[in-house]
C-alpha cells in the first residue's frame, strides 16, 4: 500500500509523504482566498467550497474563518450549517449528514498518535529520512443527519454521532454516540434519549 492508501485503512503512515505536502498546498491556498471573501460573497465561497471538499450538498454555509488539513476528506450532505472558525482535521473521512447544526469552535481530529511513548516514537528515525519523528493515524469521523453539535464540542478520531443526536456545547466526544441522543461532557456521555417520533434525516 502506499502511503495514502495506509492513511485512509488507519494504519500508521508518513504524514510527510509527498501526496499530503500536495493536498496541504492545495487546501491552504483555497482556504486563503475563502477566508478572504465577504459574507455576502456567497456564490463565490460556494465554488470554493466544491473545489476544496470531497462533496458538497445544496444549501450549505461554512462561516469564517474555516480551517482543514486537506478538504477533500469532507463529505458534507444537504442543508448544513458550520458556524465560525471550526477546524477539521481531515486526514481521514469526514462524513456529515443531512439537516446538521455545528456551532462555532467545533473541531473534528481525525488524525491522532500512539498513547504509549515507545509506539508513538518512530522507529530507527532518523532526520535525513524525511520522515516525521512519531508514528501518525488516523481515523473516520461520521456526523449523522439531524445532528447538532454545540460551540466548542471537539469529536476525536473514530466517532460516530448518531443520527438526531444533539452534542452539549464543550463536549469533548470520546466514543460513538448512539441515534436520538442528547449528550454532554468530557468524556461526553448520554443524558437521555431524543425525538420520540421525530424523522431525523
Amino acid at each position: 500500500m502506499n502511503e495514502l492508501e495506509k492513511c485512509l485503512a488507519g494504519e500508521y503512515y508518513d504524514c510527510h509523504d509527498k501526496i499530503f505536502l500536495e493536498f496541504k498546498r492545495d487546501a491552504r491556498q483555497l482556504l486563503k482566498e475563502y477566508n478572504s471573501l465577504a459574507y455576502e460573497q456567497k456564490e463565490e465561497k460556494g465554488n470554493i467550497l466544491k473545489r476544496l471538499f470531497g462533496k458538497i450538498g445544496t444549501n450549505v454555509s461554512v462561516g469564517l474563518p474555516f480551517i482543514c488539513d486537506y478538504g477533500r476528506n469532507i463529505y458534507i450532505g444537504n442543508n448544513v450549517s458550520v458556524n465560525m472558525n471550526c477546524t477539521f482535521v481531515d486526514c481521514n473521512q469526514i462524513t456529515i449528514g443531512d439537516n446538521v447544526l455545528i456551532a462555532s469552535n467545533v473541531q473534528l481530529y481525525t488524525a491522532t498518535h500512539p498513547v504509549e511513548l515507545a509506539e508513538r516514537l518512530t522507529p530507527d528515525w532518523d532526520e535525513g529520512t524525511g520522515q516525521y519523528f512519531c508514528r501518525t493515524y488516523a481515523l473516520p469521523i461520521k456526523i449523522g443527519n439531524g445532528c447538532w453539535l454545540g460551540g466548542g464540542v471537539i469529536v476525536l478520531p473514530g466517532v460516530t454521532i448518531g443520527d438526531g443526536s444533539v452534542i452539549g456545547a464543550g463536549s469533548v466526544v470520546t466514543k460513538d454516540i448512539p441515534e436520538n441522543s442528547l449528550a454532554v461532557g468530557n468524556p461526553c456521555r448520554v443524558i437521555r434519549k431524543i425525538n420520540d417520533g421525530c424523522e431525523s434525516g
